[in-house]
């Protein structure tokens, strides 16, 4: 039987290894989009395990709405990554100073 402290230690690892990603690729904004949505993917995890311990629907609830936000986030992002990659022809975080407006 797997205890609750398993499925929470499992979350914080998923936790450190996105903030991990965050602060240690500063260049890349897809790698720091992709470790925003595992961050969301840990705390999700979290709601999930004490839904499921707790016997109470509420954190799955909470997690539905969560990932149809994260999902359009996404979306969006990728989007303005998109028209920022045409503009500049770079996905580098230093390059994005030069914009104006």
């Amino acid at each position: 039987m797997i205890v609750i402290q398993q499925y929470l230690i499992l979350s914080a690892i998923l936790f450190a290894i996105s903030v991990m990603g965050i602060f240690l690729n500063r260049k890349n904004i897809i790698v720091i989009l992709m470790s925003i949505e595992l961050m969301l993917l840990a705390v999700n995890f979290n709601f999930i395990t004490f839904s499921s311990f707790l016997h109470n629907l509420d954190g799955q609830i909470f997690v539905f709405f969560t990932l149809t936000v994260a999902a359009a986030e996404a979306s969006i992002g990728l989007a303005i990554l998109i028209l920022l990659f045409r503009n500049l022809r770079s996905i580098n975080v230093q390059d994005m100073d030069s914009l104006q407006g």
